[in-house]
């Protein structure tokens, strides 16, 4: 089964290039963020498409802003939209669904951005977090939470930690609210595949921070023990953030129980690639 995720960033956009991408590509669970689109406008946009290609999908959008999906060829059920007790602001958003795929609980996350160090936006995410990881400490066993958790686990995730000093997505709080899902458990399976490569998932579309690869490794797999055991490839797809019109965003796949042919994996610059920049904007 092979499991990706993709902040899209606006779906609408990035139809030109979604369609071929899920042709050529062939995952066969596809968790989607930032559609910025309601559900009945993501069915008139893509249903139609989607169900000639196999797929069922299970949407959370929202106008404009946030949206969540799975999309699923190997089964689509107990779909729950949102999350059970979770914080809004001031109203739930659209940032997470789940639902079971194949045997596995597969929940789809945009989680908040924080915005500033101590902002009541940057509370709503760890307090948001929180909620996530109930859900999913209640859930079953075999599980795996894919998506665009706003937060470089490590310094490793970064091009230059100190670009990123004093902002959000680095702070001890907000992975130290990451490292509760690593206590329930759950691994990272991309890193667990390329423990010391420079891996980065989101690139800023200013000043050819993609092709300096001046990145961050924002967009995560996480999955229990069981499943985790199973993958066979872990990797990102960088070439989709090549081209005319890409997402910020590359897509992370995640392979299980067969590897893909061929020598998948992250595009590794050689080592004097730059590392440095004088400001950071943070994706939002």
């Amino acid at each position: 089964m092979r499991v990706a995720t993709w902040n899209v960033n606006s779906v609408k956009q990035r139809v030109p290039r979604l369609l071929p991408w899920l042709d050529e590509r062939r995952p066969d669970v596809v968790c989607l963020q930032e559609l910025k689109l309601a559900d009945a406008a993501f069915d008139d946009l893509l249903g139609e498409e989607l169900a000639r290609r196999g797929y069922e999908a299970a949407v959370h959008g929202q106008t404009q802003w946030n949206g969540v999906a799975i999309l699923s060829r190997v089964g689509l059920e107990d779909v729950v939209k949102g999350l059970a007790n979770g914080p809004g602001f001031p109203d739930q958003e659209a940032r997470a669904v789940a639902a079971t795929c194949g045997g596995v609980r597969v929940h789809s996350v945009y989680v908040p951005n924080g915005r500033e160090v101590d902002s009541d936006h940057y509370r709503y995410k760890l307090e948001w977090l929180k909620a996530l990881r109930d859900v999913v400490a209640e859930g079953p066993g075999d599980v795996m939470v894919c998506g665009d958790v706003n937060i470089a686990p490590a310094d490793a995730d970064l091009y230059d930690p100190a670009a990123f000093a004093g902002h959000t997505h680095v702070t001890p709080a907000e992975r130290a609210a990451l490292g509760e899902f690593h206590a329930l458990g759950l691994r990272d399976v991309v890193r667990d595949r390329w423990p010391t490569e420079r891996v980065f998932s989101y690139w800023d579309y200013r000043a050819g921070m993609f092709h300096r690869d001046l990145g961050m490794r924002i967009d995560l797999v996480l999955a229990s023990d069981p499943v985790a055991a199973r993958a066979k490839a872990a990797w990102v797809d960088r070439q989709a953030r090549k081209g005319t019109g890409p997402s910020d965003h590359a897509p992370v796949f995640v392979d299980l129980d067969e590897a893909p042919d061929g020598d998948i994996g992250p595009v590794v610059p050689p080592p004097s690639a730059p590392r440095s920049g004088k400001s950071i904007r943070a994706p939002r």
